[in-house]
C-alpha cells in the first residue's frame, strides 16, 4: 500500500498533537510537587510534623549547622490559592516568624534560632489549624490542639 506525503504528514501531525495533550495534562490527584526540605532549604532536616485535617502536613524541621528551625504547611494535593499559615515562636527568647497568604501548595518557610530552646510552632488550610506548643525539648511535655473553624 502506497501512502503519500501528505498523508503521513496529517497523520504525524495528528499524532504529535495528541501526545502533547497527553503530556501536559496534569494527573487528576496532584501529589505535593515539594517537600519540607526543600521549602526550608539546605541542611533543614524534618524533626516533627503535625496532620492539618486530611488537607497537608505542617513540617518542623532545624538545621544542626546553624542552630535554626523552620516550619513550612504543605497542602497534601494542590490546587486553587486558598488561606495558608506557618509560624514558629521561641517562647525564651520571643523569637517569632509566620508567613501568611493564599497560596496554591505551602505556606513557609518561616525561620527561627531555637537551639536549645523549646519551641511553639503551627499552621492552616483553609478553616483548619494546628497548634504545637513546648515542642522538641526534654523539659516540656508537647501540647498539639487542631482547631476547625
Amino acid at each position: 500500500m502506497r501512502i503519500t506525503r501528505p498523508v503521513l504528514s496529517v497523520t504525524a501531525v495528528a499524532a504529535l498533537a495528541l501526545g502533547s495533550a497527553t503530556a501536559l495534562a496534569a494527573p487528576a490527584s496532584a501529589a505535593p510537587n515539594t517537600t519540607p526540605e526543600k521549602v526550608c532549604g539546605s541542611g533543614y532536616k524534618t524533626v516533627n510534623s503535625a496532620a492539618v485535617g486530611s488537607r497537608g502536613t505542617v513540617y518542623l524541621t532545624y538545621n544542626a549547622a546553624n542552630g535554626k528551625n523552620c516550619v513550612a504547611t504543605i497542602r497534601s494535593t494542590p490546587g486553587t490559592a486558598t488561606d495558608m499559615s506557618a509560624w514558629i515562636y521561641v517562647p525564651d527568647t520571643e523569637a517569632y516568624d509566620e508567613d501568611y497568604g493564599r497560596y496554591t501548595s505551602y505556606a513557609g518557610p518561616t525561620y527561627v534560632y531555637g537551639k536549645a530552646h523549646c519551641v511553639d510552632w503551627g499552621g492552616s488550610i483553609g478553616n483548619v489549624t494546628v497548634n504545637v506548643t513546648g515542642s522538641n525539648c526534654a523539659k516540656l511535655t508537647e501540647n498539639r490542639t487542631t482547631t476547625t473553624r
